[in-house]
């Protein structure tokens, strides 16, 4: 039996791991975090073939994976492509993948040539309630530090606590994006496994968190992943997001408009969702990539 390491514990490792034992794939948890690893004796790791997804602790990552020596279906070129917010979006839109509009900031940068950033993005009207903008750090995950501005005065305050962060000389990613905001846009999460379409759910908000004036659909935030069978556009846009960034396992974020269809995103270490939220199928696949990804 095939043996696949899987670095977490949270819903990924539960729900894969019986229907990949019933395809011949042992699903092996390998803590790559808050623990402490031998360098120079026996490191207490399993036994594996394979890793899914690279750890995302990246220092860590590094020491797990130079001892396991094993391929991994997603590697560390992956993950540090996918969490490349700017990265990713300029890459999709030069591919001719409609994204929204963004600009990159990389700090620290005037507050003149801040305004005229965001000028560009709200013409002709300027920036107000009805043409707010997005400030989202360039590279966290689940909705954390974006926000909302729909005046100079709560932009400049948002970008002053993301220049308190970056004063701090750790800070390895001193960049954020300045995006428009695409009202009333539906959110869709979209798995790719090895090229092909597996699966959506919409992100929806409860209606009391829309009465009370929130925005965001991540799930972490509270709103609900809904199973949903998405058009063939819809399909094909986030199986080409996935050839253009050439990640196996992707979730390909997409927001819909009346008018638009864009990437808003991609998150190339996606939790696994129910299996009733996926193509007929679903671990038929991902069981095959794994194999193919050592070889068999």
């Amino acid at each position: 039996m095939l043996r696949l390491a899987v670095t977490t514990r949270a819903e990924t490792f539960e729900r894969m791991a019986d229907p990949l034992a019933d395809r011949d794939i042992d699903v092996v948890h390998v803590q790559a975090k808050e623990r402490t690893l031998s360098l120079t004796g026996d490191p207490d790791l399993p036994d594996v073939d394979v890793g899914f997804v690279y750890p995302s602790r990246l220092m860590e990552g590094g020491v797990v994976d130079t001892l396991l020596d094993v391929p991994w279906v997603n590697d560390r070129e992956a993950i540090l492509t996918s969490r490349n917010k700017a990265g990713v979006l300029a890459a999709l839109s030069q591919a001719g993948i409609p994204v929204p509009e963004t600009t990159l900031v990389s700090n620290p940068v005037d507050e003149s040539e801040l305004v005229d950033a965001v000028g560009q993005l709200t013409e002709p009207g300027g920036l107000g309630a009805d043409t707010p903008v997005v400030v989202k750090p360039n590279s966290t995950t689940r909705g954390t530090g974006i926000a909302k501005a729909t005046d100079l005065d709560s932009l400049l305050g948002t970008v002053d606590y993301l220049n308190l962060v970056h004063d701090y000389r750790a800070t390895g990613d001193r960049a954020y994006l300045l995006q428009e905001y695409l009202p009333d846009a539906r959110d869709y999460r979209a798995m790719v496994v090895d090229g092909e379409f597996v699966g959506a759910v919409e992100r929806r908000l409860p209606e009391n968190a829309v009465a009370e004036g929130r925005w965001k659909h991540n799930v972490h935030r509270g709103a609900e992943a809904v199973g949903v069978d998405l058009p063939d556009e819809h399909r094909r846009l986030a199986e080409r997001a996935a050839e253009v960034l050439d990640i196996p396992y992707l979730g390909v974020d997409l927001l819909e408009t009346e008018e638009r269809l864009v990437v808003n995103e991609t998150n190339a270490r996606p939790t696994i969702d129910a299996a009733t939220k996926y193509e007929p199928g679903f671990y038929d696949k991902l069981a095959a990539m794994v194999r193919r990804r050592t070889g068999e």
